[in-house]
């Protein structure tokens, strides 16, 4: 075979391309909840606390779903134009029955007064979330509300629930995780959403932020 007759294939070899780490938009958490925060770190997100400036604000001519939403998003607004990088969660829950809200208990007696008046009853759990990332205009609200079934309760089963734990700094003066099941029967709807943050919801929203669990 000449040399005119020999034909030579070059094949060019793939380039190697090198691997980056997909980076996530810096995630604020503007609650003071532990129990958001737990919610969130059990999730496997990674994220930072910055408590909100802005006080939680109560109006009879709101509904609860609107109070809700204005409250969260009155949190999250006061972070985000301080760090407009960042993608801001905030978050505002409320318990209300026969649509009165039932808020923090400011002593034991109230604690009790106020799980007998839920003994045996449904009540509602209502929390907002807004989602905002100011530096790329983007912003998402949206609520999530639970029924709770409370077991017929007498004094002596509510007293010694209220031993176990601190009822000053929740709303309803109870928890579900934990000992709840000793006081509630069922929920309907979200579970996560009665401890402080509907999770289900939350994870999806987030990543359409681009933020997603670490693991």
């Amino acid at each position: 075979m000449s040399k005119s007759q020999v034909t030579t294939r070059r094949r060019r070899l793939p380039r190697s391309r090198k691997s980056h780490p997909r980076v996530q938009p810096r995630l604020i958490l503007a609650s003071g909840s532990p129990r958001r925060r737990e919610l969130l770190s059990q999730a496997g997100y990674e994220f930072e606390v910055v408590a909100p400036p802005a006080d939680e604000l109560t109006h009879d001519w709101l509904t609860i779903r609107e109070l809700t939403i204005w409250n969260a998003a009155r949190k999250a607004g006061g972070i985000s134009v301080r760090i407009p990088e960042a993608v801001v969660l905030a978050a505002d829950t409320l318990v209300t029955i026969d649509h009165e809200v039932l808020g923090k208990p400011g002593n034991l007696e109230e604690a009790v007064r106020i799980l007998t008046r839920l003994s045996g009853r449904v009540h509602e759990v209502w929390t907002a979330v807004r989602i905002n990332h100011a530096g790329q205009g983007k912003a998402q609200s949206f609520h999530e509300m639970s029924r709770v079934h409370f077991r017929q309760l007498n004094d002596r089963t509510i007293r010694d629930y209220l031993a176990k734990i601190d009822p000053l700094d929740k709303a309803g003066g109870y928890a579900a995780q934990g000992y709840g099941t000793e006081i509630i029967e069922c929920i309907e709807g979200s579970y996560s959403n009665v401890i402080g943050l509907p999770m289900e919801r939350t994870v999806r929203a987030l990543g359409a932020f681009g933020v997603r669990p670490a693991k």
